[in-house]
């Protein structure tokens, strides 16, 4: 699935929102690690196109890593923070990569049914 396909309004307050929605999923102590992942992934994908939100989708990619005690992903969302202001500013933004450090940073992605079920959850959850 492309993410012109997606359920992501137009709207910058409401992707915004729909962003918020998602990191707050993500925090949910009962969700195991994958679907909190699978959240952020999806926040990831809802506010690459803002820079603010670009820079706290990974710096939550890495609060998690920090917390999973997971170095490699750690030591991926500090050169993805490092990467996301050149990234803008060169209009070199990979669409659909779900902004982990087991994907290159370089590549754009096709985004998978479950990542779009969390976009689509979350979009619905705030009205749009």
């Amino acid at each position: 699935m492309k993410v012109a396909d997606l359920p992501m309004p137009a709207d910058p307050r409401r992707r915004a929102m729909v962003f918020d929605a998602l990191v707050r999923a993500s925090r949910d102590g009962d969700a195991g690690t994958p679907q909190r992942w699978q959240q952020l992934e999806a926040a990831h994908i809802v506010g690459q196109r803002d820079l603010a939100l670009h820079l706290r989708a990974h710096a939550a990619m890495l609060v998690l890593a920090w917390q999973t005690r997971d170095a490699r992903e750690v030591a991926g969302q500090l050169a993805r923070l490092a990467l996301v202001a050149p990234g803008h500013l060169l209009g070199r933004l990979p669409m659909g990569n779900t902004g982990r450090a087991r994907v290159s940073a370089f590549t754009p992605m096709a985004i998978d049914a479950g990542t779009a079920r969390c976009i689509r959850a979350a979009s619905e959850a705030i009205g749009g």
